[in-house]
């Protein structure tokens, strides 16, 4: 009984010791109690921890396992299943309460579980929570498994609803043995997508410092927390720190950040002797008291303390120890951490020695993963295991502290325990059967980005992957959201692999795997990373000497070089994969380097040779039983036909790609049909142009995706303009040009500029057309793209007809001289 006038337990807490004492009269551990409770072991866990109320019926079954009467923990049971109302806003512990259906999904929240054991702390608490009220950043230093990320994760759940806009954390790596910390490029990518920054709206040239003005732009008008940890030193943080603006970052760095001059720091040492002891009592689930395991041996307790240093890591594992060994005293467990090595080894070699032998040998092959957090179907391929058995051997990991679960579904490894885990493995594994283990993980994130890759509702080879062989399982892709949200998630392991997979020499991983992103990255990432992926993928495909590979490898260069306005790089680099799909003798290859020779050779100012392309490209589609590829092709012959002036043919072309089935109303080839027939009719029936326009407009909108958005925008003002109205076509011109100056790829205007000139001069707006063709003059020579070049001469001398007769001839001359064939 409590006494009079004493502060009441908190009743979750009070119901997880009750549960705990349940397990202990048990003398079973958690995964033996879950199975004959009929429960599974993770649920129990958070059950026993108090991190969730059980349901009624689940205390019953622990009750009657252990023969004792569930009724009196009714009450008890129902104070913690139905608390108090929430304290009022102003407190910092309120969380946002969920929106209701249908209402835009809730801000990011990336944090970690706040732990339920947090012990000791307040003064370092109190000192952190005081400098981001005045500095708005703090910088947690201390040694390894001090407990800096705990501390930090804490005060920023405490924080949350003070920053309701977005909970953010980002693991830099300062300190992962195995690993590079993680660079500035990578880092602020992964931010700002965390925040749902569109592609367009990142710089993709520029470096370092365009990429931290578009974090700090966005942060400006947000209330966000923010959590840096693992900085490896001041260098690595300063570009990633919020600017003017509410939102607040907490840092921890096993090194005193002193390069950080405006953000204060809060040193952590060893947990005091009493903090240390108690944090043991809480996480044992020792009930306290003179009857407790701990009173009962207060040497070996003292022993305990020791051995684990104070430091809180090695107190938790040391803790779930006893706390899934009921019947052990502290005497056996002193016993078995002075086995150990060191005050972690002790600790981490304990909690491995209580795993199967198969669980082992997955924690030790953990240390290989070249990514920084993982799920099932990962170590399913990294232990050879089906799924399920891959599934049960992360329960007895997490049950046993080794891993820990950021998110459902994900997992990943402390940097100590990545460490023992690394050591373990080079210790205890043949190279061999870690070279095959590495290998099986490579080859797990090649079939999967082939997988999302096909979800992907762009025109791929559709080519499966040829590396190893296809892993376990593959999550399932069942539309493209599902692969945009995977291809999210796993960018920075994907980029870890392709690093990986470079370094063991795996070279047709190196081949494939970028080419199974690029339509991800078209989507999400710009050219930048692209370029550079597939430049490491032509080293890889010319040491492999296979001419299919080098053809592809060219193929995709070049691509990737066209996409980022590097016109006569691109122009080469097909030339070389030509010569080589000849050798190859493959028709779906074939195929696709004809279609990007068609849209190099149109913005190289050509008229026949792309028409050509177009049309073989259709055919060699066709031949490779790829009518997909044929729709897209013919889509793209009937934008020819249109920009040359050939209506009718332009809309018949049109209406059959729009004949042909496909479940994507936003498929590629449907909109630029869509969009083609809308200009093409403009003419004659101006209500259908507008009806396909705005189709096509909004099919771009719920897609997403910008760059077609302001495509859709810019050829509705031309279509408008067609019509005679002047001011609603310069309003959907401005609309498009409102997204382009978003976008950092500063080449994409140049499709957009001799159109939105055009209608400024029939709107009689001469200066600013004159502006505008003059600009994309300068960027078509600066690119190369003379269709656009002969398009700004003709824009130009339509203006200076009436005042500079000579000048417009010249523009004009100069624009026949720009087309090498008209």
């Amino acid at each position: 009984m409590a006494h009079p006038g004493a502060k009441q337990a908190d009743p979750h807490d009070e119901l997880a010791a009750r549960l705990r004492l349940l397990q202990e009269l048990s003398g079973l551990g958690v995964r033996a109690l879950a199975r004959d409770a009929g429960l599974s072991s993770s649920s129990l866990s958070r059950y026993l921890s108090g991190q969730t109320v059980p349901p009624w019926p689940a205390v019953i079954a622990l009750c009657r396992l252990v023969q004792r009467d569930p009724r009196p923990l009714r009450p008890l049971w129902e104070r913690a299943s139905n608390p108090l109302p929430a304290p009022p806003r102003t407190s910092r512990q309120v969380q946002p309460p969920s929106p209701p259906a249908g209402a835009p999904r809730p801000p990011r929240n990336d944090l970690p579980r706040d732990v339920p054991d947090f012990t000791g702390r307040e003064a370092q608490l109190a000192a952190v929570l005081a400098a981001v009220d005045s500095d708005r950043a703090v910088a947690v230093d201390g040694m390894a498994g001090v407990g800096k990320t705990c501390l930090a994760v804490h005060a920023a759940h405490r924080l949350a609803a003070d920053y309701p806009d977005a909970q953010l954390y980002l693991d830099l790596h300062g300190f992962t043995e195995g690993r590079r910390p993680l660079d500035h490029d990578r880092a602020l990518r992964t931010l700002l997508a965390a925040l749902d920054v569109p592609s367009e709206k990142v710089p993709q040239d520029g470096g370092v410092e365009q990429l931290s003005a578009c974090w700090r732009a966005e942060l400006a008008g947000r209330r966000a927390v923010l959590v840096l940890d693992n900085a490896a030193d001041a260098d690595q943080v300063r570009p990633l720190l919020p600017g003017a603006g509410p939102s607040v970052a907490l840092i921890t760095s096993r090194n005193r950040l002193l390069g950080l001059d405006d953000v204060p720091p809060v040193s952590l040492d060893v947990l005091t002797e009493q903090e240390s002891a108690r944090l043991l009592s809480r996480a044992s689930g020792d009930p306290g008291g003179p009857e407790g395991r701990l009173a009962r041996d207060p040497e070996a307790t003292a022993e305990v303390l020791r051995l684990c240093g104070r430091l809180p890591l090695a107190l938790r594992l040391a803790a779930a120890r006893l706390r899934h060994r009921p019947g052990w005293t502290v005497g056996i467990l002193v016993e078995r951490m002075a086995e150990g090595a060191s005050e972690f080894d002790t600790a981490f070699d304990m909690s491995v020695r209580q795993l199967d032998r198969a669980g082992r040998r997955l924690f030790r092959l953990l240390g290989l993963l070249p990514g920084a957090t993982f799920d099932e179907y990962v170590a399913a391929a990294l232990a050879d295991v089906p799924l399920r058995s891959a599934r049960a051997m992360l329960e007895d990991l997490l049950d046993a502290h080794l891993v820990q679960q950021p998110a459902t579904g994900r997992y990943r490894l402390h940097d100590l325990v990545h460490q023992h885990a690394r050591r373990s493995t080079l210790e205890q594994d043949p190279p061999a059967d870690r070279d095959q283990a590495l290998r099986r993980v490579l080859d797990y994130y090649v079939h999967a980005a082939a997988a999302a890759d096909t979800a992907m509702p762009f025109l791929s080879a559709g080519r499966a992957s040829s590396v190893g062989q296809p892993p376990p399982a593959l999550p399932r892709f069942t539309d493209k959201i599902a692969a945009l949200i995977w291809f999210g998630t796993e960018y920075t392991n994907l980029l870890a692999a392709f690093e990986a997979a470079d370094a063991a020499g795996a070279d047709t991983h190196v081949c494939e795997l970028p080419r199974f992103m690029r339509a991800y990255f078209a989507r999400r990432c710009g050219t930048t990373m692209l370029n550079s992926l597939f430049e490491r993928s032509l080293a890889a495909a010319q040491r492999l000497d296979d001419p299919l590979q080098l053809a592809e490898a060219h193929s995709d260069l070049g691509f990737a070089r066209y996409n980022a306005g590097r016109l006569t790089e691109a122009d080469t680099a097909y030339a070389t994969a030509a010569e080589l799909v000849t050798r190859a003798g493959d028709t779906l290859t074939e195929a696709e380097l004809t279609m990007r020779r068609g849209y190099l050779k149109w913005d190289q100012g050509h008229v026949e040779e792309p028409l050509e392309l177009f049309r073989l490209a259709g055919k060699l589609y066709a031949d490779a039983d790829r009518p997909m590829g044929t729709a897209h092709a013919t889509a793209y012959e009937a934008w020819a036909m249109l920009q040359l002036g050939h209506r009718q043919e332009a809309a018949r072309l049109a209406r059959t790609v729009l004949d042909a089935p496909h479940a994507d109303p936003a498929w590629p080839p449907t909109l630029t049909a869509r969009i083609t027939l809308g200009v093409a009719v403009a003419h004659e029936d101006p209500d259908e142009a507008v009806q396909h326009l705005d189709q096509a407009l909004a099919l771009a909108r719920e897609d997403g995706h910008k760059h077609n958005e302001a495509w859709c925008l810019n050829c509705l003002g031309v279509a408008l303009r067609q019509m005679g109205r002047h001011e609603e076509a310069l309003a959907a011109h401005r609309q498009a040009f409102a997204l382009l100056d978003e976008l950092f790829e500063e080449h994409w205007k140049i499709h957009f500029l001799n159109g939105y000139g055009e209608t400024c001069r029939l709107a009689g707006l001469p200066d600013q057309a004159l502006h505008l063709h003059r600009e994309a003059l300068r960027l078509a020579r600066h690119l190369g793209n003379r269709h656009e070049e002969a398009l700004a001469h003709e824009g130009i001398a339509a203006l200076l007809d009436g005042t500079d007769p000579a000048a417009a001839a010249d523009h004009r001359a100069a624009g026949r001289a720009a087309l090498p064939d008209r």
